[in-house]
């Protein structure tokens, strides 16, 4: 039995993975930022998979004060993590600012997993052989570290591309920082059917089923390999954006999350 959690499981990809893990009879932790709809999913997930070991926490990704708070639980509720899927993401959202004065895709996607990712190290480093699997995308633009900052606004599909680059690229120095753990970034797919790509795009291209296949094997088989980028729309590794790989980028990236996130 592995311990697994999944960022952002109460629906599309995230939910269909803890689903079929829990079937498996692992451990799993899963995430929502909604009270009723994280119980409703605990409830089904449990009852589906007739296993127990399944539990929710919550918080609102836009709020980082919250992400803090979980990792907190998240420490007192799981004696380990042995696979953490950064799987939480928006694209369309309600308010284009976080809680932080940021863009709310910079902040769910990439600032909030960066800083609950490294609050849980400690409990990551307890699993013989631990993995983190970081959702990115196809769509990869260069970051603003301005925006970054809260000094300047950008369109939803530019911060979205910006966030998933930004997680990219802070997934590349952590499998540096942390050679004992495994770290994959995977595009799982463009415009998977999902609730993200309905409210964003109305359409999609490939069934979700995809994405949680894909999710599945980089979490549980030795298919993942470290500081690497996979990308399912070509079914193999693949390069990411070339600031990826620019260790100048990554460390002003880095530096400045730093003074962000809450400590």
């Amino acid at each position: 039995m592995k311990h697994i959690l999944i960022t952002g499981s109460t629906d599309g990809i995230g939910n269909l993975l803890a689903l079929s893990l829990a079937k498996e009879g692992h451990f799993v932790g899963v995430h929502g930022r909604t009270d009723a709809k994280l119980k409703a999913t605990v409830t089904e997930i449990k009852a589906e998979s007739k296993n127990d070991n399944v539990v929710g926490f919550l918080a609102d990704f836009s709020n980082l004060s919250e992400v803090k708070q979980m990792a907190k639980e998240v420490a007192e509720k799981m004696p380990k993590i042995d696979v953490l899927v950064n799987n939480a993401g928006v694209l369309k959202a309600k308010t284009e600012t976080a809680a932080n004065g940021i863009d709310v895709r910079l902040t769910v996607n990439y600032l909030a997993p960066y800083q609950f990712t490294n609050a849980v190290l400690p409990l990551l480093k307890k699993s013989d052989a631990p993995r983190i699997v970081n959702l990115s995308s196809a769509a990869q633009s260069p970051v603003s570290l301005s925006a970054l900052k809260g000094e300047m606004s950008l369109g939803a599909n530019d911060a979205y591309a910006q966030s998933k680059l930004a997680l990219t690229m802070w997934s590349f120095d952590l499998a540096k920082k942390e050679p004992s753990i495994l770290v994959v970034a995977v595009n799982p797919g463009s415009l998977l059917n999902t609730k993200m790509a309905k409210e964003a795009y109305g359409q999609h291209w490939s069934p979700a089923e995809k994405g949680v296949d894909i999710l599945y094997d980089l979490s549980m088989t030795d298919k993942a390999k470290t500081n690497a980028y996979f990308d399912n729309d070509k079914g193999s590794y693949a390069q990411a954006h070339p600031d990826a790989y620019d260790d100048e980028k990554i460390k002003e990236l880095v530096e400045l999350s730093n003074t962000i996130v809450l400590h």
